[in-house]
């Protein structure tokens, strides 16, 4: 695996690349890896693509500072994991050369209602934070295909009103959630958790299975409110549990039966905030 710090170095080893006919496959990390970065890391070898990841903990798509400085940092590991697993470049930026001119005065992205919902509503800025870093990533890359997993549901959504704003000729590939055997959604933020936490975090997947399982055609706010009611009595300090429409995330309070949907929570566990979704059906 090779290892770049700086993107005009990364950039010539790129073009070379391209001139060689490689195909770009690009899996972006904030480090902290588990099997689910590690499915899309084999989805991008299993079409044959130079597979290049990153590792950058973007400070500007943290809300909360403590949150940024409580970011598990696992460098070693991760980098003898991607080793492991057959990725082929590494991109492991500092902020100095992600941002030269520094954070302040950044440009701002039309997201439109994708931004007014959900993380958009309770983390004010975030997306804004993840399109500077994404596009800055992908200007470094230049990826024929980005990979992204479908746990961050609606930032894949805002990636890809990212890449139709900016005209960007890249197939977004969503990799599906990969689950712990009690069907704990994988993510970093998980390795926060203490053993107690842990057993409680599963209660998330548990409750959206449940309205995944018991909605019907008709109203289903009382469905929304049920699960919330339980996972705050389970010690969950609740952000969200919602039901939208799966391509444009617009809120549902009567469902057709027809429209495919997505479910999704955020909630915290003492500190850790953790989120998840599902599709309906």
């Amino acid at each position: 695996m090779i290892l770049f710090k700086k993107i005009a170095e990364l950039g010539a080893f790129i073009a070379e690349q391209k001139k060689k006919g490689r195909i770009i496959g690009f899996v972006p990390t904030m480090g902290a890896l588990h099997n689910g970065h590690i499915s899309l890391i084999n989805n991008s070898k299993q079409l044959g693509q130079l597979v290049v990841s990153s590792i950058f903990v973007n400070p500007t798509q943290f809300n909360d500072a403590k949150d940024f400085e409580k970011y598990p940092v696992t460098l070693e590991k991760d980098i003898d994991l991607l080793e492991k697993n057959g990725c082929e470049v590494l991109f492991l930026p500092s902020v100095k050369e992600m941002y030269p001119d520094g954070v302040a005065n950044l440009p701002h992205y039309q997201l439109g209602y994708l931004e007014t919902v959900l993380e958009g509503k309770y983390r004010p800025g975030h997306f804004q934070g993840v399109c500077q870093v994404v596009h800055r990533l992908l200007h470094a890359v230049q990826p024929d295909q980005l990979f992204l997993g479908q746990k961050d549901y609606q930032q894949c959504m805002v990636i890809k009103k990212l890449i139709e704003l900016e005209n960007l000729k890249i197939t977004v590939v969503i990799g599906a959630t990969l689950r712990e055997p009690d069907g704990l959604a994988m993510s970093s933020r998980n390795m926060r958790l203490n053993n107690v936490e842990r057993n409680q975090a599963v209660k998330i997947s548990e409750t959206l299975q449940f309205i995944k399982k018991e909605i019907r055609p008709g109203y289903i706010e009382d469905l929304k409110d049920r699960a919330v009611q339980y996972l705050t009595a389970e010690g969950f300090k609740v952000d969200y549990v919602e039901i939208a429409t799966a391509d444009t995330l617009a809120l549902v309070q009567n469902w057709d039966g027809k429209t495919p949907l997505v479910t999704l929570a955020a909630a915290y566990l003492n500190e850790v905030r953790l989120i998840d979704n599902m599709l309906i059906p």
